[in-house]
């Protein structure tokens, strides 16, 4: 059913909802609710938020679900008891966002704000909602199996570093009372799970869904690794050894981006982790019919109007593919949706389009066509056989692989057919491009040219005044553990960018993100940052400290101290000093860092960096600059550990 059945305005009625309260249920005339699902986030929806998708699966197999969207947790628990037990289970989930790196910096101080929550209110989800969720409906309910899922589960599936606690910690799984655990995407997992215990399972004989996570007796893993079983080093032997967790860590990232994968095992105290295998990728029929269900699109009625941040950001966009396989270190994409690209049909994604050209608030401008990367939509390899046995966590690095399709006549071809619409006056790009990709030079002169073609039409039809690209960094050995290109490419793409402006008159500007302190980064390095991005005329405004978060290349090596695939040292920045000491170099034009900046580079003996940044010498630096706050703008007292890696100079 194409999701353009519903009467996009402002008199839906509450039935197009799935129900939130008792009220909305009997309004139906149910006499019971086979699956109830609790979410950190506010309900909105939108196929983009996780809980909805989720319970419009499940609705479209013909289960009766509700939604108890960001429930009570500190009161008497009455969000969780008012729509009773249902007949198969309750789900539980963060929300479509970690909810640690929703509450708090990179600096571990609290944020003031959410996202997912009407008027961006903070504190309306506890930190880890599937554990305190799952505890509280195991109370409450002992005799229903609770599922839990979503992205902060998922990628916590393992032995895994916690940042914002500095600790190692076991599969989530020992810590939450969930029975199953759903990792990645969750269509055909939750399907499988609730078609078994409708048909009699129970929860304990859901052994072997893929994509689940399952805890058992350590007496069940196998004694040796087969062809379909890969055993792990258990938790305790990676808390005794970084080695192991490292050793760990590139098994677990090469299984989760592998087509057709194994089981993993891990033994934590007494019992052992089972991860199911992953599923292969969506076809285009799969994600079509998850994409195509009626949903509205809109905030559930029970917000009144009230602004929901994060909706604000997708309301008039469309998401057009899954998946991403640039395999960036720092980034969680690749390990949540795998990196094989699953397209929806160029029918679907019309669809949707025209759904938002029927909002009551639509002005004509689409703010995204996109996906996870914005330009990966329609690709894969050549011969698609061997990327059903590659291993690589990247098709573009360390250099692309020479079976990559890059061709960007699918995209293109969406683009014309969505801006010839008549209510259409403009679409945007606002998903970030992977420019690296576009200006691949592949084997076949054809493609060559159409991605040039791409570029041109990009930039001059497609940036709404401001094209966001993620070069990251500056210096080629910190882009190469970051799995980034050199920064000579940008150099070209930005030759590039300057050229179309000037060409058609247009006044736009490239705004590049960059991240300090990751992994192999220097105080040196960032100070050439802030000479390049200097000459490059940018005062920087989308810049970032590097945020450990699970699952990544970037956070193992911040953790173990030595890179996964390589095991050696890696200098990785760990203390509050280290990471403040390198963040100014971003601010390198502003008076409250120049001083600083200027006893920094001295100290360092970079007096030719001096000379760059400031060429008038000392004189054009301010008697009285001095860092916001005195200094304690992130004022988070620093870990005390440190690698013994991180004592060494840095060059």
């Amino acid at each position: 059913m194409a999701n353009n059945n519903i009467d996009n305005n402002q008199n839906i009625g509450i039935e197009h909802w799935l129900p939130t309260t008792k009220k909305e249920i009997e309004r139906r005339g149910w006499d019971y609710i086979d699956v109830i699902l609790f979410s950190g986030d506010a309900y909105i929806d939108h196929p983009s938020m996780g809980a909805a998708v989720v319970g419009r699966v499940l609705e479209s197999k013909g289960y009766r679900v509700a939604i108890v969207p960001q429930p009570n947790w500190r009161d008497d628990l009455r969000d969780f008891k008012k729509l009773g037990t249902p007949r198969l289970f309750f789900g539980v989930s963060a929300g479509a966002m970690d909810s640690m790196v929703n509450h708090y910096t990179a600096n571990r101080r609290r944020r003031s704000d959410d996202a997912y929550t009407p008027g961006g209110k903070a504190g309306m989800r506890p930190d880890h909602p599937a554990i305190v969720y799952s505890k509280i409906l195991k109370q409450l309910f002992p005799d229903v199996p609770v599922v839990a899922g979503g992205i902060e589960v998922s990628l916590r599936r393992l032995s895994h570093y916690d940042y914002w606690d500095d600790m190692l910690k076991p599969s989530i799984l020992a810590d939450c009372d969930a029975d199953i655990l759903i990792y990645g995407m969750g269509e055909k997992p939750i399907v499988a799970i609730a078609d078994a215990l409708a048909g009699g399972k129970s929860i304990g004989d859901i052994c072997n869904v893929p994509q689940t996570v399952i805890r058992t007796s350590a007496d069940a893993m196998p004694e040796q690794p087969d062809d379909d079983n890969i055993i792990l080093h258990s938790f305790e032997e990676c808390k005794r050894s970084k080695l192991h967790q490292a050793q760990n860590f590139k098994t677990i990232e090469i299984e989760s981006n592998l087509w057709n994968g194994h089981t993993l095992w891990q033994k934590t105290g007494n019992m052992a982790i089972k991860v199911n295998r992953t599923n292969p990728p969506m076809t285009t029929e799969e994600i079509d019919a998850s994409f195509d269900l009626p949903y509205t699109r809109l905030p559930h009625p029970r917000y009144n109007g009230k602004n929901i941040p994060a909706y604000e950001m997708i309301r008039h966009s469309v998401n057009m593919h899954r998946g991403c396989f640039g395999g960036c270190a720092f980034c969680t994409i690749s390990a949540h949706q795998g990196k094989f690209i699953a397209c929806r049909s160029k029918e679907s994604i019309l669809r949707e389009v025209k759904q938002v050209t029927q909002m009551p608030d639509f002005k004509g401008y689409i703010s995204d066509l996109g996906g996870p990367s914005a330009n990966m939509y329609g690709m894969h390899g050549f011969d698609l056989e061997r990327c059903k046995k590659c291993v690589r966590p990247s098709c573009l690095h360390p250099k692309p692989c020479d079976n990559l399709n890059n061709d960007h006549s699918a995209l293109l071809d969406i683009y014309h057919t969505v801006d010839q619409m008549p209510e259409i006056k403009k679409s945007f790009i606002g998903s970030g491009v992977r420019y690296d990709l576009a200006m691949h030079q592949c084997h076949d002169e054809r493609i060559n040219k159409i991605n040039r073609k791409y570029i041109e039409e990009l930039i001059r039809f497609h940036v709404s005044g401001r094209l966001k690209v993620a070069p990251e960094h500056t210096n080629d050995d910190v882009l190469f553990l970051m799995r980034k290109p050199s920064f000579s490419l940008f150099h070209e793409f930005k030759a590039i960018f300057d050229r179309i402006n000037e060409k058609y008159q247009l006044k736009q500007q490239l705004i590049p993100y960059f991240i300090s302190s990751h992994p192999g980064c220097t105080e040196v390095a960032m100070a050439e940052l802030a000479v390049e991005t200097k000459h490059l005329n940018f005062h920087l405004e989308q810049v970032q400290d590097f945020t450990p978060t699970p699952m990544t290349v970037s956070t193992e090596t911040y953790y173990c101290g030595v890179h996964p695939y390589t095991l050696k040292p890696v200098y990785t920045p760990i203390n509050q000093d280290d990471k403040l000491a390198q963040r100014k170099y971003f601010f390198w034009y502003d008076d409250n860092y120049k001083r600083l900046i200027f006893n920094s580079l001295s100290k360092l003996n970079r007096t030719d960096l001096l000379a760059q940044l400031y060429p008038r010498g000392i004189g054009q630096i301010p008697r009285n600059s001095a860092p916001r706050n005195g200094g304690k703008a992130y004022g988070h007292q620093s870990p005390k550990r440190k690698h013994a890696f991180n004592s060494k100079k840095q060059k």
